[in-house]
């Protein structure tokens, strides 16, 4: 089994279908664990009344402390960290657990509009995002926007998935996509909780793996499926307005940490990972 760790704060309508889709494209036996912050519009009581194990924050907090208080919960020896508003492939956990077999991986995302096979496709996949998203997104986040948004981009789900895993099968490249993120417990225990003073903990997550893969070799980098294909509605939280973090004082940047010289070093041998992965994550 999988255990499925989601932070929210409001947006019902996107919980709504994101639900919807985890239990329609989830082959296997899943716990969702939803860590709430503080929401107004229902999404608790939604979640409650699905099944889900719902940690309830007394406010807005940052996304590495909700994610370590869903591991804190968690049952299972596979841990899946996935935004809110992501729609996930048919039969994605399989799928991904078959290529961290196959490469030996411990930490993998799927493949998404962020990072594809190459640039060239990243930036159509992109342009073409933001086209629809911002047409149809002047009529507001509601169910029938965000699904016509999902219909519109990739016509039917279920055939573009297939098309693309028969292209890439389990096929993987160096990277990460924070939107989505699977970990075994044996990798969690090597390079650590995420580390709740980085909001970029996705980014910071991968120079952990980057530099212990360097320094001690007992574990391989982040890797991106590039089979696995996962939608994400991107800044749909910044658009619709969130409260301030709980945690934000004690919130340093990446480079604060790491300094520019060591994420440069670390970044080199990927020009499709750049700065612009150092904006804080929504």
């Amino acid at each position: 089994m999988i255990s499925i760790i989601t932070a929210v704060h409001n947006q019902l309508p996107m919980n709504r279908l994101f639900f919807e889709r985890l239990s329609r494209y989830t082959s296997g036996p899943f716990e969702l664990i939803v860590v709430d912050n503080d929401s107004k519009d229902g999404s608790r009581e939604f979640f409650r009344g699905r099944g889900a194990v719902v940690i309830e924050n007394d406010g807005n907090y940052s996304y590495p402390y909700c994610q370590n208080a869903g591991i804190r919960v968690a049952r299972h020896d596979l841990l899946a960290f996935l935004n809110n508003d992501v729609i996930v492939a048919p039969a994605w956990d399989k799928n991904m657990m078959a290529v961290m077999e196959k490469h030996d991986l411990g930490i993998v995302s799927p493949c998404g509009i962020e990072m594809m096979e190459n640039s060239a496709v990243t930036k159509a996949f992109r342009r073409r995002w933001k086209i629809i998203r911002h047409g149809l997104g002047v009529f507001g986040h509601n169910d029938i926007t965000l699904r016509a948004m999902h219909k519109i981009m990739y016509g039917n789900w279920e055939r573009f998935n297939g098309e693309r895993f028969n292209a890439f099968s389990d096929s993987v490249t160096e990277g990460f996509i924070g939107c989505g993120v699977i970990m075994t417990r044996a990798a969690l225990e090597k390079v650590g909780l995420w580390d709740e003073k980085i909001q970029t903990a996705d980014f910071d997550l991968f120079m952990r793996t980057k530099k212990r893969s360097l320094d001690v070799g007992d574990i391989r980098p982040m890797h991106i499926s590039l089979g696995v294909f996962q939608h994400h509605y991107i800044r749909l939280t910044l658009k619709s307005g969130h409260a301030p973090f709980q945690d934000q004082a004690r919130l340093i940047s990446l480079e604060d940490k790491w300094g520019r010289e060591n994420i440069l070093k670390y970044l080199a041998h990927r020009e499709s990972l750049s700065f612009d992965k150092l904006k804080p994550r929504r």
